[in-house]
């Protein structure tokens, strides 16, 4: 990797001289010299962002711009089309130094000289272009774990796509989110950004691009802030205020005939097209904004016809819902678009299901019963444990306060929610936010980069972290049943109380009282996990003590919650693209050492090229 950004370093230092030693050969004044040097260098700098809306010349442009064209050597990612950049950069300038000094030497008409320049330009834009397009583009990832190359689990995919041709258009509304990064002056800065990592194995990518102006029929926010006029009169007065063709936007009319858009909000996003499907990538209010290989891998499956996991959310008693944003719902972690890390945009299909009027389709992947709050009907119960006898996967949430309307179906895998509500005192939070850690066990659930991280850190230090769960309870078990359960958030030694009858949480701090029944064990698990082998298959079940931890305010369980879906999915989604650990990530010089390392760059080194520059100019003015 340090060799890349030294070829980076150096590659950019010969086009630096190549623009001074041309502007060298056009006076003789230094000082002039100079200021063009520094004038081609910023012209080169800038000109990649000049005319990008006009397709004619946009790739042209962007061609010879020298911005950024050592950012991939200095991450360690060698691609031909920058080292034939650089090469073609200093051919060129030196090309223009020898057709200056040729001209001076000789008596030619002034077209002869501008006939060279302009065919050594022409030269040097064919090549670029040519060498430039992805299909003849060449890389070389200089880094121990590959980190500028898509990972195998993604190139895997990719792969079975085959020769067929994969389209992609960008459908951008004028007047929805994330606009601006679909005009046209953007589009490079798109496709590199977001395709070049996917072209370098599927070349074959065509890209299309929908300009169109439309508003959900439910918002009236744009009306307002445009009061008085109508939707094509704001489209026209927005176009201008881009310095955009107002004639280049779709009408709504006109766009409503070819695609629905109004599921995606009107926001910006690709549709992508193969062997006849068709699904939606989405880009994300976020400070990436592009999706990642976490989001782009399951759209590929998706146009593969995969099996994608199927999780089923019970509903008929109060459970909480996949729909409703409240804050104590679960829709920001299942179904909402917006949310790069949502399970519908990781591959997961999640629907909605009431027992009491339907059977458990055989094809799920998981059933997910969330914090019901009345009790669950004979036939309902019927269905859940036939379900789990069957060795169905489950995860199933409760919360304190109603552990009766769980108990019964828990009795069936021989654990019980405990009576009474966990106590943490501290001096910031409220008596019932209780901070388990953690488990290790819970760390070996799936790729989950902060799991990879918790692992690594069990394993060099016996360390772990907390979660907050605003609310809790704990499980009584024992280890003789069928299931091998493990704890997977569990509190510390000794500082946990279980609290009886009703706890007030905005008052006094609780004080413990055995007289009314509350109680202490050593530690309690507020999330555990079961498992067993059930026809040749492992089942595998989560409980939780505390619904809200997987909630709209605490944004899903975060890393942990996707780890729970990873775990109950057999660990096949969402697709992990876990990187090795560095080898080299300490830095172990000594004092002493740094010592003689400043002396040797900072006097011996110099001085050996001085050494070197004066014995070279003695020798040259000899001769």
């Amino acid at each position: 990797m340090m060799l890349s950004a030294m070829l980076g370093f150096y590659l950019l230092m010969c086009c630096y001289t190549a623009i001074g030693l041309f502007m060298s050969s056009l006076t003789t004044y230094q000082i002039v010299s100079a200021i063009g040097s520094f004038l081609a260098v910023f012209i080169l700098s800038r000109i990649g962002g000049l005319w990008q809306k006009y397709d004619f010349v946009r790739d042209l442009t962007y061609f010879l711009s020298i911005s950024g064209r050592t950012g991939k050597m200095l991450q360690g990612l060698i691609t031909t089309k920058d080292v034939i950049y650089f090469v073609l950069i200093v051919y060129m300038f030196v090309s223009f130094t020898m057709i200056k000094l040729k001209g001076g030497r000789e008596s030619k008409p002034w077209f002869v000289s501008a006939a060279r320049y302009v065919a050594v330009a022409l030269v040097v834009l064919t090549i670029g272009y040519v060498s430039s397009r992805p299909a003849l583009t060449g890389y070389w990832d200089t880094t121990v774990g590959d980190i500028n190359t898509l990972h195998p689990n993604t190139q895997k995919i990719i792969k079975e796509l085959g020769k067929e041709p994969l389209e992609v258009t960008l459908y951008t509304n004028l007047l929805g989110g994330g606009a601006g990064r679909g005009f046209p002056e953007n589009r490079n800065d798109y496709l590199t950004t977001l395709w070049e990592r996917y072209q370098r194995f599927k070349p074959d990518i065509t890209f299309k691009y929908v300009y169109y102006y439309d508003n959900d029929d439910n918002d009236s926010s744009v009306y307002k802030n445009w009061p008085g006029k109508s939707l094509k009169e704001i489209e026209e007065q927005v176009a201008d205020g881009y310095d955009l063709n107002p004639s280049m936007f779709m009408p709504r009319e006109e766009i409503r005939k070819k695609i629905d858009l109004g599921p995606e909000s009107y926001r910006l996003v690709m549709q992508l097209k193969y062997k006849g499907e068709t699904t939606f990538l989405r880009t994300f209010e976020d400070n990436l904004f592009w999706p990642e290989e976490q989001q782009v891998a399951p759209a590929f499956k998706r146009l593969l016809k995969a099996d994608l996991p199927k999780n089923l959310y019970l509903t008929g008693n109060l459970e909480r819902s996949i729909i409703k944003r409240g804050e104590r719902e679960f829709r920001f972690h299942t179904i909402e678009k917006g949310n790069r890390n949502a399970l519908i945009n990781l591959g997961f299909e999640s629907d909605t299901l009431s027992l009491d009027n339907a059977d458990i389709p055989a094809n799920i992947t998981t059933l997910i019963l969330a914090d019901p709050k009345t009790e669950l009907s004979a036939a309902t119960m019927g269905k859940l444990k036939q379900y789990i006898d069957k060795g169905g996967n489950m995860f199933i949430l409760g919360e304190p306060g109603k552990q009766q309307m769980l108990n019964p179906l828990l009795a069936h895998l021989g654990v019980r929610l405990m009576d009474g509500t966990l106590v943490q005192l501290s001096k910031d939070e409220m008596p019932h936010m209780v901070v388990p850690f953690i488990t290790r066990d819970a760390a070996n659930l799936a790729d989950e980069p902060f799991l990879l991280i918790l692992k690594e850190a069990y394993k060099e230090h016996g360390d772990s972290m907390f979660m907050m769960t605003p609310g809790t309870t704990a499980f009584a078990y024992a280890d003789t049943g069928a299931f091998v359960i493990k704890p997977l958030l569990q509190t510390l030694e000794n500082r946990v109380w279980l609290k009886a009858g009703t706890l007030v949480t905005d008052s006094t701090p609780p004080e413990f009282n055995p007289g009314e029944g509350d109680s202490q064990a050593k530690a309690y698990a507020s999330y555990i996990s079961l498992e067993r082998k059930v026809n040749n298959k492992d089942q595998r079940i989560v409980l939780g003590a505390d619904a809200d931890m997987m909630s709209n305010l605490r944004q899903g369980g975060g890393f942990l919650g996707k780890g729970f879906y990873s775990w109950l999915d057999d660990n096949h989604y969402p697709i992990y693209t876990p990187r090795p650990k560095p080898l080299d990530s300490l830095f172990t010089i000594s004092s002493a050492g740094a010592a003689v390392l400043k002396i040797v760059y900072v006097w011996i080194l110099p001085g050996a090229v001085l050494l070197f520059a004066i014995i070279l100019l003695i020798r040259r003015k000899r001769k």
